[in-house]
């Protein structure tokens, strides 16, 4: 074994230790999302515990994915905010990933990465998912063929987007639905995305999501993930996008 295989397993094992006494207990505040858009530059707290959607996405995963990953895209958010002139009571997070051409690459990757994450918290719930209804499963049958259809091509974008990224069902610019996938912590609303959209449902496939249950094994971590999808959230986002 590697010196830094070593390492990270040390780095791994000291966060899980750390996190046992407090994995079972819900977050005492809750948020109340904004339908359309992530709006706060500030790290929320999450609206379920850190074990509840066991045994899709495992307790120590959830901690350090939220507590350390997602915390330090805020911080580093906030910094890059003061350094480049941000008026964050003026500029809403949204109107900055539409401009993010004109920032630096630490303003693209915190602030992506905290809006990803957000949304991520939201798009996800305890209650064993089934299916969306309404006017986004009609939208998804006439677009993919089928609800089957649509989860295994956004599954495919999952699986294909090489090394870390994301995979986006986006409701796009000219209307329509698509499905994308993203570098990093890129999203379908920055200028500079491939398919530029309002972003309905997004995955997270840096291996921090999902390394510690799922290994090496992706695949097995995105058909674990349609258990967890909040679909009543992703149709209100979607009759938001539609108005």
């Amino acid at each position: 074994m590697s010196k830094s295989t070593q390492n990270r397993r040390q780095f791994i094992a000291n966060s899980g230790k750390a996190s046992i006494a407090i994995a079972a207990m819900p977050l005492i505040s809750k948020i109340t999302p904004n339908v359309f858009e992530v709006s706060a530059y500030q790290q929320q707290a999450l609206p379920y515990a850190y074990n509840a959607l066991e045994p899709f996405i495992d307790a120590m995963t959830m901690e350090i994915h939220y507590s350390k990953h997602a915390a330090t895209y805020a911080k580093n958010l906030g910094d890059a905010c003061t350094a480049e002139k941000v008026d964050t009571n003026t500029t809403s997070l949204n109107d900055l990933l539409k401009n993010i051409s004109r920032y630096s690459p630490k303003m693209r990757n915190n602030a992506g990465g905290h809006y990803n994450h957000e949304l991520f918290w939201q798009l996800m719930k305890p209650a064993p998912a089934t299916a969306p209804t309404g006017a986004l499963a009609d939208a998804i049958t006439k677009t993919f063929g089928s609800f089957d259809a649509f989860k295994a091509s956004f599954g495919d974008a999952a699986k294909a987007r090489f090394g870390s990224g994301w995979a986006w069902l986006v409701f796009k610019k000219e209307g329509g639905l698509a499905i994308s996938s993203t570098p990093n912590q890129d999203n379908p609303l920055m200028d500079i995305a491939e398919v530029k959209g309002f972003p309905l449902l997004g995955l997270d496939v840096w291996e921090h999501a999902y390394y510690l249950k799922y290994q090496n094994k992706r695949p097995d971590y995105i058909n674990a993930w349609w258990n967890l999808v909040n679909w009543e959230y992703v149709q209100k986002r979607y009759a938001e996008a539609t108005h």
